[in-house]
């Protein structure tokens, strides 16, 4: 495939640097020629330098036969535009565009092939928010994705050494909860991926990814760590887009909210905007400040500011302070990776989960969600399997009979209304939502070309 990608910041580079690995022709734009340079270097991919709107500069990166533009610049108006030419200069087939602006996105109906015409729109604020949300409504969880309407989820935990499973073999699960059935994806052990079997012991420190329908996975979770009940006093730093989203949610949820936020003018606005939320105008690494707002009685304390630096001190602040819970969006994979040993529990990256959202609308094969785990080093994918035996590599054949690549597991099929947790003997039929756990990413094409029906299929 090719494609072009404007925008050379963190989540387009992470893109350009995702597909050329997947051995897609890859063109990135940017207006910083000392950024490009130094990609090209690291990256197989070609490089031009321009405004990533003028038609010129489409050109010169292939407009002419591009299958597909990612317009992910800094600029909602930018990325707009670079749409509208690529369509009305090019016809390129599909157009996907990074918009932050509510104003934009509270009127879908301009996003249309006569008016300004974007295939996928991507935005950031929207798939953060839902992120923290999760997080928040399931204590104990370090990532937490949902599949098909969120009947299925994936919630990765840590094991402690106070859990059921621990010591034990994972057959175990099933002997404690005889009427559940999950499925464990995949540990990481000391970083270490491990794809287990029945008879694979978890041992402390495990981080465990399980998979199960959504109204058992709690009680899935209560095996491998302590699970309590979702508090109801929550925290945030920073009234910004992600901030006010958040709090939105919240209080349609009846939790207790809080936003410490350091400009006055958008305290006031955004104290207008909320029905019962308390908005204090401050700072969140004001010990004081954050001890007469009782910071220990604190369920959750979300740092949401586009400062990293503030959100990590301002975080490890509150758990120093007795916060039960912290988290911290940050946008510097370095600092996301040293803050694992931190006072700060969750490290949340935009752009992780930015970039796992995009790769849903790229991937070959019929892909209804891709999720981005462990910093990018895994994915979770739902693809929908089309069919029939003759035209399918995968329909109407066991689990055992599939001949998945080496780091790949099924691990839940979703037919129709039911849930069905993969068995080696489970029969994938067509139309099935196949969700699969990949921890070698490196194996992504072989599982979309298994999933791809033969061109003979009518």
């Amino acid at each position: 495939m090719k494609i072009i990608v404007l925008g050379a910041g963190q989540v387009g580079t992470s893109m350009a640097e995702i597909l050329s690995r997947e051995e897609n022709d890859v063109t990135l734009v940017d207006i910083d020629s000392e950024k490009l340079s130094g990609l090209q270097d690291r990256i197989d991919i070609r490089t031009v330098h321009g405004a990533a709107s003028y038609p010129s500069v489409l050109e010169r990166a292939g407009g002419h036969d591009a299958d597909l533009v990612l317009a992910v610049t800094n600029h909602d108006e930018v990325n707009m535009a670079a749409c509208q030419i690529a369509h009305s200069l090019f016809h390129t087939p599909k157009k996907i565009a990074r918009i932050r602006s509510a104003e934009y996105l509270s009127h879908r109906e301009i996003f249309t092939d006569s008016a300004i015409p974007i295939d996928v729109i991507i935005s950031p604020e929207h798939i953060i928010t839902q992120h923290v949300l999760h997080l928040i409504q399931y204590p104990g969880a370090l990532q937490v994705v949902n599949f098909s309407n969120d009947r299925v989820q994936l919630v990765s935990v840590r094991a402690n050494e106070n859990s059921p499973l621990i010591g034990r073999k994972l057959k175990a699960l099933r002997e404690d909860l005889p009427d559940i059935d999950s499925r464990v994806a995949a540990i990481y052990r000391q970083d270490r991926a491990i794809l287990p079997n029945g008879d694979t012991v978890v041992e402390p420190g495990d981080e465990v990814f399980v998979l199960a329908a959504r109204e058992h996975i709690h009680s899935v979770m209560s095996e491998l760590c302590k699970v309590e009940r979702p508090g109801r006093r929550i925290m945030l730093t920073g009234a910004g887009n992600i901030g006010l989203r958040l709090a939105e949610r919240l209080e349609q949820l009846n939790f207790h909210v809080k936003i410490v936020e350091h400009n006055a003018k958008r305290a006031k606005q955004v104290s207008e905007l909320l029905d019962r939320s308390v908005v204090l105008h401050g700072d969140a690494a004001d010990e004081d400040l954050m001890t007469q707002e009782n910071i220990d009685n604190v369920d959750a304390f979300c740092s949401l500011t586009n400062d990293d630096e503030a959100n990590i001190l301002s975080a490890m602040l509150a758990k120093r302070l007795g916060a039960k819970r912290t988290m911290a969006l940050v946008n510097r994979s370095a600092y996301v990776e040293l803050m694992e040993d931190s006072l700060v529990d969750i490290a949340i990256s935009p752009r992780v989960a930015t970039v796992g959202t995009l790769l849903t609308h790229v991937r070959k094969g019929d892909m209804v969600a891709v999720h981005s785990l462990r910093r990018g080093a895994a994915e979770a994918i739902e693809v929908i399997a089309h069919g029939d035996k003759d035209s399918s590599k995968v329909v109407n054949r066991s689990i055992s009979e599939i001949n998945l690549p080496d780091g790949a597991m099924v691990g839940a099929i979703l037919r129709g209304e039911d849930v069905i947790i993969a068995h080696s003997d489970t029969v994938i039929e067509s139309e099935d939502h196949a969700i699969l756990f990949v921890i070698d990413k490196s194996k992504i094409r072989d599982i979309e070309q298994l999933f791809q029906v033969a061109v003979t299929f009518i």
